[in-house]
């Protein structure tokens, strides 16, 4: 069956039409949400490649197979068997520059931290390419019904699980192996490398399939050449080590009232975390993990609490981010206590520094301790945790440090003294000398 011009040109206009949602759809799921930065522009629109690559990919061996019937036994110069499936490439482009010009009327318009990678720019278009010409490859040498689909189907498998490899494999298909680190930024020499190594296999298959179509000698020559080329890039790449450090970043910070730097894609987030970590602050003034500053840090680096600094991972904006990042550098100040009462007691002190509601817990003594330690006031808290911080670190609280434990009430008077209780200070306004918890007297509960 023959297809007419117009046919084409129809089903060109429809195939960017649909390549443009479809990019756009999978773009926006690999953004990384509330980030104002460049690359994770460039991140997304060659994310985006995993679903429009397998639609480009089943259009062009569509068009194929309808040109394979068409030109039927007729011989082709080198220049007629290109001009087709290069149509098709310019399609593709034309709906992933649309796509890239979509993400960027935003980003144009406001403050971007970063710069724009051209390089990244040509991974995603070589990207798309290699799908196209797949798919032009396997409509010709398979004219059926059912030869677009499974092309399709077929690309979107490989890329597939050549992107999800943990080998060198993961580096010949086009992406960044999202989700990616803002600190570790995007390499421009491994785009490039990348982008030789797919326009190499792009031309090598499209020169490869035109010598075999016209029995030029001089095309499957080009063809040898192009093969080289991707090997280079190959090699280039493969060669290329992994950055192993995070890039040096000029922070964006607010300085009150205390300072909470971040990296500059993410300063819209400064005022949220800035209120969360005060609170913190504030419970941890005077203790030796007290700090000032809240610092983001790289997502590999582990959190090691300092004085005077609060190292924090912020992954995304994206709703209740502070909280998370608050609830990640509360865990890494004291590790999981052996044992469900010392594990209990380090929950407590755990949701009130979070500002959670207290767990009881299932055993009676965490009940007791939780009701024990609400019944304080803030002031007292704090200075509850100055007084047992090594205590909380080390895993050596206990119902002693949270009035003695249901079993003291049951305790005579002239027994207390055999198990100690330690003492709570009131706030400043109040009696100096020591006081006991709520419901006790130096002389036994009341």
């Amino acid at each position: 069956m023959s297809v007419s011009r117009e046919e084409l040109k129809q089903s060109a206009a429809v195939t960017v039409a649909v390549l443009l949602a479809l990019g756009l759809l999978a773009a926006w799921s690999v953004l990384i949400p509330g980030v104002d930065a460049w690359e994770n522009i460039v991140a997304a629109v060659i994310g985006s490649l995993r679903l429009t690559g397998p639609v480009a990919a089943a259009f062009a061996a569509w068009v194929a197979l309808r040109k394979r019937r068409a030109l039927g036994d007729r011989c082709l110069t080198a220049w007629r068997a290109l001009k087709a499936p290069l149509a098709i490439v310019l399609v593709v482009l034309g709906s992933f520059a649309a796509t890239v010009l979509v993400l960027a009327v935003k980003t144009v318009l406001t403050d971007q931290s970063g710069r724009l990678s051209l390089s990244g720019l040509g991974v995603g278009m070589a990207g798309l390419a290699l799908y196209s010409v797949i798919g032009w490859v396997a409509g010709w040498l398979a004219p059926r019904a059912v030869t677009p689909p499974l092309a399709g189907l077929g690309c979107y498998a490989l890329f597939t699980w050549f992107a999800d490899g943990r080998g060198w494999a993961d580096r010949l298909a086009p992406g960044t192996g999202e989700p990616y680190d803002l600190f570790q930024g995007l390499s421009g020499a491994a785009f490039l490398n990348q982008t030789i190594w797919l326009l190499g296999v792009t031309a090598a298959l499209l020169l490869g399939w035109t010598a075999l179509v016209t029995k030029q000698p001089l095309v499957l020559a080009c063809a040898l050449l192009a093969v080289l080329a991707a090997g280079t890039g190959v090699a280039r790449l493969l060669g290329e080590p992994k950055p192993a450090a995070a890039q040096e970043i000029a922070y964006s910070c607010q300085d009150w009232p205390i300072t909470v730097c971040l990296h500059p894609g993410m300063r819209s987030g400064l005022t949220e975390l800035g209120a969360t970590f005060t609170k913190i602050a504030s419970r941890l003034a005077g203790t030796p993990a007290a700090f000032t500053r809240v610092e983001q840090r790289p997502l590999e680096e582990s959190l090691k609490p300092s004085t005077g600094l609060a190292p924090i991972h912020v992954r995304d904006l994206s709703a209740g981010f502070a909280d998370q990042a608050s609830y990640e550098y509360v865990e890494s100040l004291a590790t999981r206590c052996p044992g469900a009462p010392a594990d209990g007691y380090r929950e407590i002190v755990m949701a009130w520094l979070r500002g959670e509601p207290l767990p009881g817990g299932p055993l009676a003594e965490h009940q007791y301790a939780a009701a024990w330690f609400s019944g304080l006031s803030e002031h007292q808290r704090r200075e509850w945790l100055r007084m047992f911080y090594s205590d909380f670190q080390s895993c050596k609280l206990s119902s002693t440090h949270f009035g003695g434990g249901p079993a003291q009430m049951a305790t005579p008077p002239s027994a207390v003294g055999s198990s100690p209780v330690y003492p709570v200070y009131p706030a400043p306004s109040g009696d100096p000398s020591p006081t006991w918890g709520p419901q006790m007297s130096p002389n036994g509960w009341q």
